[in-house]
């Protein structure tokens, strides 16, 4: 009988199929990884960019560098609330096609003397930042435990409601010139611009009170009530809802112990 001799194997390392689907899954958890980081920080993302465009408005026409950086941090703003808000397949369409005039609202420092094509846009992006509030409330207050993510997107709606008033009250100045009342002492134009009606938003939101423009005709002075209500309003349901998820936290039971 003939003995069989083996064959050389040979010496270079082979890549086997093993170690190819193993490669891919290391690759495929990464990216999932950094989905989820961003997942799970976009209203930290969102808060931060409309917090910048309030701080950049005032350099937006006045330097060269304000000009650009307002105009990336507002166009990032636009796009990530989009994102951070999580909206539906079907509303999905919808919200960034209404994303296409916020962009064009939010770029410019439109006056309130407008054409009517710009008063459309006025409009598209206000449904759009309610569309926007509307989605991340329910976000945020559907959950049963409150962690630092829904303390900052309950920050966001708060800093979007303001936004949206802001529209709200720059539609009323296009149909009514005379809505408003710039004191010539404080202010250097005539005209409101909508970082105007920015500042006056927050200012009533807040309770702070705007110096050097003043609500006149009944329509922005009843719009104003309104915006004064609802800030104080959701402070009170939005510290409600916070004791009550960090209560039901507390008191509950430990299926372990």
């Amino acid at each position: 009988m003939r003995s069989v001799e083996s064959e050389p194997r040979p010496s270079g390392k082979r890549c086997t199929i093993g170690d190819g689907v193993s490669h891919a899954s290391m690759m495929h958890a990464t990216h999932s990884e950094h989905e989820s980081t961003l997942a799970g920080h976009r209203f930290v993302l969102l808060f931060l960019l409309l917090l910048g465009t309030l701080i950049l408005y005032p350099y937006s026409e006045g330097s060269r560098f304000g000009y650009y950086a307002f105009r990336v941090i507002g166009t990032a703003a636009t796009l990530i609330s989009v994102y951070a808000a999580k909206i539906h397949r079907g509303l999905l369409i919808f919200a960034l096609i209404l994303a296409v005039p916020t962009l064009f609202q939010r770029i410019l420092l439109p006056k309130a003397n407008m054409s009517s094509f710009l008063i459309f846009n006025m409009v598209l992006s206000f449904v759009f930042d309610v569309l926007i509030i509307v989605v991340i409330f329910r976000h945020v207050f559907a959950k049963e435990q409150a962690n630092s993510e829904t303390i900052f997107g309950a920050l966001c709606i708060y800093l979007l409601v303001g936004f949206s008033f802001a529209s709200a009250y720059g539609m009323v100045a296009t149909f009514q010139p005379n809505a408003f009342y710039l004191d010539p002492r404080t202010n250097l134009h005539i005209v409101p611009d909508r970082f105007d009606f920015i500042y006056y938003s927050f200012s009533t939101m807040t309770s702070l009170g705007a110096a050097g423009i003043t609500p006149v005709s009944p329509q922005v002075r009843s719009l104003s009530v309104l915006e004064a209500i609802l800030g104080v309003l959701y402070l009170a349901v939005l510290i409600a809802r916070l004791m009550g998820a960090y209560r039901f936290r507390a008191y509950r039971p430990n299926p372990n112990g």
